[in-house]
């Protein structure tokens, strides 16, 4: 999908009087992430160890998993991804993309305004998709979860392992979230949206 196609429908989504000043297809970056918000916890879930067993259990057989050895492995192989108490801006905002029930494949846009950060989210993707099913999928493009400028402290692009094109959001709370997009593309929009959040 030509992604200039979501400047126009970001448009669409902000108040009126805003100003789209950039914006970027990405995903949120592999790794250790922040814990979920209070209310997104599941009630009784036991926290479990971690163990040996259970980090090797998840690396050969990924359909049997452990929360904490999902996160050994991730935090080993990945790096981290995000901080934050649970409830923070960074804990609130990887909820909203990551929610568990959808299992879809959606497209990621972060964007910056002249009074907010946006990040928003397409409708459902297919892996064949023709015109008409792309066309769909960018109308039900929705605003996932927003914040002030205020509550973005600082915006930055730079190396995490062998990718240097990460784009790190900090906010007022002391919580983050890291952004990516493939090796192969170019970091220009997320260096874009770096210095439109940084003005």
């Amino acid at each position: 999908m030509d992604e200039s196609r979501y400047r126009r429908r970001i448009g669409e989504l902000v108040e009126p009087g805003e100003q789209v000043l950039a914006y970027a297809k990405a995903e949120p970056a592999h790794g250790a992430t922040p814990a979920p918000p209070p209310d997104a916890a599941e009630a009784g879930a036991p926290a479990g160890r971690v163990s040996a067993g259970s980090v090797l259990l998840n690396l050969v057989t990924p359909l049997v998993s452990w929360a904490r050895g999902d996160r050994l492995v991730d935090r080993i192989v990945w790096g981290i991804a995000g901080r934050g108490e649970p409830g923070s801006a960074a804990s609130r905002l990887h909820h909203a993309l990551r929610p568990r029930a959808d299992v879809s494949v959606r497209d990621v846009v972060v964007a910056a305004t002249d009074r907010r950060l946006l990040v928003c989210v397409s409708g459902p993707m297919k892996l064949l998709a023709r015109r008409e099913d792309e066309e769909r999928s960018l109308a039900e493009t929705q605003v996932a979860w927003s914040a002030s400028r205020a509550e973005v402290a600082s915006a930055r692009v730079g190396w995490h392992r062998l990718n240097p094109k990460r784009l790190r959001l900090d906010f007022a709370d002391g919580s983050w979230l890291a952004f990516t997009v493939p090796i192969a593309e170019s970091g220009r929009s997320l260096r874009e949206v770096a210095a439109a959040l940084s003005r």
